[in-house]
């Protein structure tokens, strides 16, 4: 080899290795600071050791870390979680999936949550979702869609057979998206809960592509400080370029291929009782007198079966009730909020047409104008006030949804104020345990 040329070779290959090291200085950044300023230190830069550079420095907006984030995933091996997919002693469910199996604080103890989650694919995300909310103080009722394949139920079942507080609803919908079937499938969980044994104090909706930002315990803190007895369904008297929704009659077509709602044509009659129609999330965190409110008040009826072939209910239907003034020939609803607006940060969402205004666009997809979250989303979705942010696609992302639940178990460990089993825990170790610089 030519002197030149291989003094030429030696200082390039210099200048790519301190490159390289840079970088990694560059990335080097905490998670988030403890109340006594303690910081993470870690010896090696790796794409899935925890607390590590990458996520930390994802989480603050860092671009090295975009760039070394999507050399991670594209060397990615989908490795499935233990247990979903094989038969398992419940035992090592418990174990090997890391669940919390005692409440971590008193306060927890004593305000058990319910929760509502309607699933229909992507298993894996529907365990890190439970794993993440699971509390053994809490009620879970699981909705599977009632088309999604014969081993996807299975597969479900045989994880909630491993607890006591968690079910499959009674009721099976086949659900199809904006129609009635999907508030069907809401409805059909919260009467299967006002029945449980367990005496829970609110009830929260999720979908499977859903994530918590806050703990357990943030979340009890949230409702009692701000929301004590009170409803949270976001929403507004619903604008004029909605009213179609409920002016016209809607049906659901699940025959065959992709189920769809598409209008009828017919005109729809005016609400009953007189209800001024709001618009707002399908998403709520509801009291139980308020459930049980609904599943017995004539208007909540009445306004049920009216809504059964209108366009989205689910976005409607609580929201409405929620709002009912207090008239002296019926009970008021409990815990209503009847001057709310959009108040209760419930998810961080990007809609595609709030681009400019309350984010600044998604670094990952849109589909049906809503964001699946891509690595470059990360420090918007952690700075959210929101309790829950959605949506998630792992498979695709699996990176950005491996940052977050390290981020929520350790944030949940470091609050609890019970003794820590080594179990709950996750694993130091992760499908992006690899060496950046080997």
């Amino acid at each position: 080899m030519n002197p030149l040329h291989a003094k030429k070779s030696r200082f390039l290959v210099c200048v790519a290795v301190c490159t390289f090291i840079y970088t990694f200085f560059y990335l080097k950044v905490p998670l988030y600071e403890e109340p006594n300023d303690q910081k993470f230190q870690v010896k090696k830069a790796e794409c899935g050791f925890y607390p590590d550079e990458l996520c930390s420095a994802l989480f603050v907006g860092k671009p090295a870390a975009f760039r070394i984030g999507n050399f991670c995933q594209k060397s990615y091996q989908s490795k499935p979680l233990s247990c979903i997919h094989t038969s398992c002693s419940c035992s090592t469910v418990l174990k090997t999936l890391h669940f919390i199996t005692r409440p971590l604080s008193d306060e927890e103890g004593n305000f058990s949550l319910a929760y509502i989650i309607t699933i229909h694919k992507e298993l894996e995300m529907f365990v890190r979702l439970l794993r993440a909310i699971y509390m053994p103080q809490n009620i879970y009722c699981i909705h599977i869609d009632e088309k999604s394949p014969r081993d996807y139920k299975t597969a479900v079942q045989n994880i909630v057979n491993c607890f006591e507080n968690i079910f499959i609803s009674s009721k099976r919908e086949h659900v199809v998206y904006a129609g009635f079937s999907r508030l069907q499938a809401d409805i059909n969980c919260m009467r299967d809960l006002v029945n449980s044994k367990v005496q829970w104090n609110y009830v929260i909706n999720l979908c499977g592509q859903d994530y918590p930002l806050k703990t357990n315990k943030e979340i009890i803190q949230y409702i009692k400080s701000k929301w004590n007895g009170k409803n949270i369904t976001p929403g507004i008297v619903q604008p004029l370029h909605i009213k179609h929704r409920t002016e016209v009659s809607y049906r659901e077509y699940i025959h065959s291929g992709v189920p769809y709602v598409y209008p009828a044509k017919i005109r729809k009659a005016q609400p009953p009782h007189n209800l001024t129609i709001y618009f707002g999330s399908a998403y709520y965190i509801l009291t139980k007198d308020f459930v049980e409110f609904t599943l017995s008040d004539a208007r909540a009826k009445a306004l049920l079966e009216w809504s059964r072939d209108t366009y989205s209910p689910d976005e409607h239907y609580w929201v409405t009730l929620n709002r009912l003034p207090e008239p002296f020939v019926f009970k008021d609803a409990p815990g209503a909020t009847p001057n709310a607006g959009w108040q209760g940060d419930l998810r961080a969402i990007k809609w595609k047409d709030q681009e400019g205004a309350s984010h600044k666009g998604c670094k990952g997809h849109y589909v049906r104008d809503i964001c699946i979250y891509g690595l470059g989303d990360l420090q918007w979705i952690i700075e959210s006030p929101h309790l829950f942010a959605n949506k998630f696609e792992p498979a695709r992302n699996p990176l950005a949804m491996e940052c977050l639940e390290r981020r929520l178990r350790l944030k949940a460990l470091r609050q609890a104020q019970a003794p820590i089993e080594e179990h709950w825990r996750l694993q130091e170790h992760s499908h992006f345990n690899m060496q950046l610089d080997g």
